[in-house]
């Protein structure tokens, strides 16, 4: 599928971002902050996804002690398949995660989704930490 200046869309969406920060809509969601995942890493990227559960996965995930978020976000210019999960992990794109140089315009806050169980938070803390032991789980920024 390509949009009217011939440019292929990955994806239609609606799109959402997860997150601890307390935003507004309007607000711009910016690359250049600190990875959750390897804090030393400043990213070069915003990330977000097609699928719901997976931006609450990163709302559970993401640092801070604010309230788990999730925002209804729209890409202001181009964006790619997220590499960290697209064919290195999974073939094609089934997690529908993406990211982008330019920012996310947050237009709306989805209240509803399935949240992680304490179990299934612990898992995956555990998982990231194990991956931040492996040298070939290196994040491509």
């Amino acid at each position: 599928m390509e949009n009217k200046n011939g440019d292929h869309i990955l994806d239609n969406g609606p799109f959402y971002h997860g997150t601890k920060a307390d935003l507004q809509i309007g607000d711009l969601l910016n690359a250049g902050f600190q990875s959750n995942y390897y804090p030393e890493i400043t990213m070069n990227h915003i990330y977000f996804t097609a699928l719901p559960n997976g931006a609450g996965l990163a709302s559970a995930l993401a640092k801070g002690d604010g309230k788990e978020r999730i925002y209804i976000v729209e890409p202001t210019g181009i964006f790619e398949n997220d590499p960290n999960v697209t064919d290195k992990k999974f073939p094609g794109n089934p997690t529908r995660s993406y990211r982008s140089k330019e920012p996310l315009r947050i237009v709306g806050e989805l209240t509803d989704w399935i949240k992680l169980t304490e179990e299934e938070l612990q898992n995956w803390k555990e998982r990231i930490a194990n991956l931040r032991n492996n040298p070939e789980a290196e994040i491509i920024n």
